[in-house]
């Protein structure tokens, strides 16, 4: 979290700098539409260069996931960047917009234009100013449908695969945005740092829209499967999928995650792998939990031999550090990364010592038998807290059971609450930030 905090503070920061140097927000002589006029290109330029970052995020860039510790983080920074975006353009529309309704309104009076002087502009500057009242039209009535659509992003009752759907229509408004920005962006500052940088992202931005529009968002790290086995635990409300790969597949680390597609209609969800890869049998396996609409259907609608299409690797959960020792905790479906950790720990023996913790309020005897026997092939101590019988898991509790924690590390997968409950317990008894590790499996 800290590399995507400090990520989004320098973006604010540095495209503030960036206008700043071409423009002031304390204009002479300093009066509301004198203010209104330079806010407006302000906001205007940070509400467009954040929206364009977030959709540079969208293409979901592997090159980018070491920086921003992984594709989870990543995600979160464009939440985080379509929010802003959001917020600034609320802000860059009233004044716009608020402001001509405030004159008819009779609440402000409108400053008195001089007569206009000299012939009027051609070329370039002349089309631009041909084209800003249409541009503005353009800009209003995108704006709202971009704000209905990203506040549906943010509903989490709205269903997955109308959000899916809808979210791809972003793409069309940014593109019609970016249209508004070029038009209406102050002439000087496309001379400058700013326009530059603004170029740039609109540019970038408009390519990353097409990708989404045209369906090529991680088109090259998709390969077709054929699902080879099905396992339901009923008890745990939870459905273990094998899938037999096709060529294509780079392999992946354990702690990974891909995005599947088994129906076009509903669209790519997202899995962490609970399996190694071996290049020999090309299996890949996917546990899944009874959580929604579609992980309630898929018992029904999954089928042996069913094609699918799966997409991957992501992610940086990879269990790698320089502590002697770690602690794992994978509360109720959170366990699936640290399955497919054992697995790769059992087939290349490590010397370092691990105790891994499985709070659950479900138990079944058949599930728990085979995580027994991964853990016992990989060395890794395992601690079953069954919450009805045995309360719940709380850092005290790791810490009575494991005195030497403090020269470990933690790496957790479970409910966002429970891990950020866990991080400050343990950040408060001094466990170093960086050795706290969590993945943000939320990626709305």
């Amino acid at each position: 979290m800290k590399r995507i905090k400090i990520s989004f503070l320098v973006i604010l920061l540095l495209l503030t700098a960036l206008w700043l140097a071409a423009d002031t927000l304390a204009p002479t002589p300093l009066t509301y539409f004198s203010f209104r006029t330079v806010f407006v290109q302000y906001s205007g330029v940070i509400g467009i260069g954040l929206m364009s970052l977030a959709m540079l995020l969208a293409l979901r860039p592997t090159w980018l996931e070491p920086h921003l510790d992984g594709l989870d983080k990543m995600y979160r920074l464009h939440k985080w960047l379509g929010i802003a975006a959001l917020v600034v353009s609320v802000l860059h529309w009233w004044w716009a917009k608020g402001t001509k309704w405030m004159v008819g309104w009779g609440w402000l009076e409108k400053p008195v234009r001089g007569p206009a002087t000299g012939a009027p502009p051609g070329g370039v500057e002349g089309w631009l100013l041909g084209q800003r009242g249409f541009a503005e039209s353009v800009g209003e009535w995108t704006f709202y449908a971009a704000a209905v659509l990203i506040v549906l992003a943010l509903v989490r009752r709205f269903p997955y695969h109308l959000f899916v759907k809808t979210h791809k229509w972003l793409a069309l408004a940014y593109l019609a945005l970016a249209y508004h920005s070029v038009v209406l962006t102050k002439l000087d500052y496309w001379t400058q740092p700013v326009g530059w940088v603004l170029a740039a992202l609109l540019l970038g931005g408009s390519v990353a829209a097409l990708r989404a529009l045209t369906g090529r968002i991680g088109a090259d790290r998709k390969v077709r499967g054929t699902i080879a086995a099905l396992t339901d635990y009923p008890a745990l409300r939870v459905l273990e999928t094998a899938v037999v790969l096709e060529d294509g597949w780079r392999g992946h680390a354990a702690g990974q995650f891909a995005f599947v597609t088994s129906d076009t209609r509903e669209g790519a969800h997202l899995y962490t792998i609970a399996s190694a890869w071996n290049p020999d049998d090309r299996r890949i396996v996917f546990i899944t939990k009874a959580l929604g609409d579609h992980t309630g259907r898929l018992r029904e609608r999954l089928k042996i031999g069913m094609p699918v299409t799966v997409e991957g690797p992501y992610g940086c959960f990879d269990f790698e550090d320089e502590q002697p020792r770690q602690i794992w905790v994978g509360a109720g479906i959170g366990i699936t990364p640290f399955i497919a950790r054992l697995k790769q720990r059992a087939a290349t023996p490590e010397a370092r010592t691990i105790d891994l913790f499985h709070p659950t309020a479900e138990f079944d005897q058949r599930a728990i038998d085979y995580l027994t026997a991964d853990a016992d092939a990989a060395g890794v101590r395992l601690h079953l807290l069954v919450s009805p019988k045995d309360g719940r898991l709380n850092g005290e509790r790791i810490r009575a059971v494991v005195p030497e924690w403090r020269s470990a590390s933690i790496w957790f997968c479970g409910p966002p609450g429970f891990g950020q409950a866990l991080r400050a317990d343990f950040l408060a008894h001094g466990l170093p930030p960086g050795r706290f590790h969590q993945e943000l499996f939320q990626m709305r």
